[in-house]
């Protein structure tokens, strides 16, 4: 068994080519994709090669971890599952690929666990349940935050559910202006058009870690401040400003299971919405085009592949 799947063979040198599957174990699901989409946090790392060292790093791998698709096959503890369309986490099993995330292919294998059953009325959009889940994640470990640093799709999805939990609206810093368009209850702002300096929680998105002393200097005294998106170069600050604010810093991980189902109920309720948020759909066939415009084009909130018309 195979599957036509991206392959980052090394840094910045992308491909598209078959690859074979490890056999469906008695509890895994065989999930055809039919939607995928293209992480600018953590994938962009991977093209660029600026990944930190992680176990399982290393090339060719299979990116993607926002898939979705229905079960087609399954093994002898899963049948029940069959013809369920599911949210697919990632994918660990290509014979001659890492599977680091794993989920840009046509077909994928995986525990029968790690398939979520999902709306499928949500098409495309249902491949945001991950970075729903890791803005919700964020939000539950502290203060929701008066202001958010990153207009993208992590930073929307942290502000609308702020929104949704009954919590003030937050600030929402964006120094590309043509991003501070599509605001659903909240303000957008650049961060020069802003004189406030007292926020209790400041949470950052934008995955640059070279503004935290200008962000210290935004909290009130025992403020916090949160890092929800990825870094890879070493985080540094100047202590006295800190120290004179006796400022906290928290570092958001992932999401975990819980929060995906956390997040599928606040969709399934209708308070939390995913529409909006890509604005870029290409067939799977053009993958070689579509990762560097998703990481490049500022123009491009969200790329999604299609890989309905791939065999």
């Amino acid at each position: 068994m195979d599957a036509l799947a991206v392959i980052l063979e090394e840094p910045k040198k992308l491909s598209l080519r078959t690859l074979a599957l490890e056999p469906i174990g008695a509890s895994d699901v065989l999930v055809e994709i039919h939607w995928s989409g293209v992480s600018t946090g953590t994938e962009k790392l991977l093209w660029t090669g600026d990944m930190p060292s992680f176990p399982g790093m290393g090339y060719p791998l299979v990116p993607g971890y926002e898939s979705v698709g229905r079960i087609v096959e399954a093994g002898a503890e899963a049948q029940s599952r069959i013809g369920e369309w599911v949210f697919v986490p990632g994918a660990s099993c290509y014979k001659d690929a890492r599977g680091l995330f794993g989920g840009s292919a046509r077909r994928v294998v995986i525990p029968a666990a790690r398939a979520m059953p999902v709306s499928e009325s949500l098409g495309r959009d249902g491949v945001l349940f991950a970075l729903a889940a890791t803005a919700l994640h964020a939000l539950t470990g502290g203060e929701p935050p008066e202001l958010i640093v990153g207009h993208g799709v992590l930073g929307r999805l942290l502000a609308r559910l702020t929104v949704a939990s009954g919590a003030p609206a937050p600030v929402v810093w964006d120094i590309n202006r043509d991003r501070q368009d599509g605001a659903r209850g909240y303000e957008v702002v650049h961060p020069g058009d802003d004189e406030r300096a007292d926020y209790n929680a400041i949470y950052d998105v934008s995955g640059d870690a070279s503004g935290l002393d200008g962000l210290i200097a935004r909290l009130v005294h025992g403020g916090e401040i949160v890092l929800a998106g990825f870094y890879h170069q070493p985080l540094s600050f100047a202590f006295p400003l800190a120290f004179q604010r006796e400022a906290r810093l928290r570092i958001a991980a992932e999401w975990r299971p819980d929060d995906l189902a956390a997040t599928r109920a606040m969709i399934e309720s209708d308070a939390l919405a995913l529409d909006g948020l890509i604005t870029d759909v290409r067939p799977a066939g053009e993958a070689l085009e579509a990762y560097p415009a998703a990481f490049d084009d500022p123009d491009c909130l969200k790329m999604v592949l299609d890989w309905s018309d791939c065999a």
